[in-house]
């Protein structure tokens, strides 16, 4: 369970030159069992402009264990690729997630957003949502109390007093929970039909089914994620929408495009 102090330690800041976004401080894991990934993957050659080369096989829908056993491989195999993507197409592939982004939460100013502190080539959202949260959105950041229990959710701003939680996932000090309105969830990756591959804790299909009213949830990353299936199990719960650096899904409706007229 995430620990208490009377004064917690404090999370560091970027400095001059490093590459991480300055106003938010340090990349760190989105609260999931990252200890199951091993920590020095091997680099592979897989090109980022290229689909998803995560292994595809033929299972059972209820051979659960080779399932699972997929699943690790397939995360492990995605990671690596969205690590090779460069910095340069990083920021123009982010860039067109924020716009489209932008889109889908225009009628959501009002709400609280759940969000995720970004790691390992994960689309950075806090840009984009802190310019939101000028327009009056509010924003909280989830944090592992226990395993195998929904995620708590705590409101969060730029300036706000951060701590560590569990596999040093900076996370707000207060400790007093919210329930947001919107999920916004990192995608490791994704299927046609809006299930979402995770990091293997099951957290966030956990913190939907908790919710007496479900939140709008909204999966958050790149195309090269996009798997033929992620073999969905029971547990499984699919996105309202998935957003990528090339789509929007579902489509929006007629006269509303997934993107602004945004050269690539």
């Amino acid at each position: 369970m995430a620990g208490h102090s009377s004064k917690p330690p404090e999370v560091p800041q970027s400095g001059p030159g490093d590459p991480r976004h300055a106003a938010f401080g340090e990349y760190s894991s989105p609260p999931c069992f990252m200890h199951e990934l091993h920590p020095t993957f091997r680099r592979s050659e897989a090109d980022p402009h290229l689909p998803s080369k995560a292994p595809v096989v033929e299972l059972e829908g209820s051979d659960w264990p080779r399932i699972r056993r997929w699943r690790k491989e397939t995360r492990a195999a995605l990671i690596e690729q969205r690590l090779q993507i460069s910095a340069d197409e990083r920021v123009a592939r982010s860039l067109r997630i924020s716009q489209a982004l932008k889109s889908v939460l225009s009628s959501k100013s009002d709400k609280l957003v759940g969000f995720y502190w970004p790691f390992r080539g994960e689309f950075d959202a806090r840009p984009i949502l802190t310019e939101e949260r000028g327009q009056g959105m509010r924003l909280a950041l989830p944090v592992v109390v226990e395993r195998g229990q929904p995620l708590q959710f705590r409101a969060w701003s730029p300036g706000t007093r951060m701590t560590r939680g569990v596999w040093n996932i900076p996370i707000p000090a207060d400790d007093e929970a919210v329930e947001p309105d919107v999920l916004i969830a990192p995608l490791v990756g994704f299927d046609p039909a809006g299930y979402r591959l995770g990091y293997g804790g099951g957290f966030y299909d956990r913190t939907i089914a908790s919710r007496a009213v479900k939140p709008f949830v909204i999966g958050i990353g790149f195309e090269i994620a996009r798997l033929p299936t992620i073999h969905p199990q029971p547990h499984d719960i699919p996105m309202d929408v998935i957003v990528t650096d090339t789509d929007t899904w579902p489509r929006p409706a007629a006269g509303m495009p997934s993107y602004p007229d945004l050269k690539p």
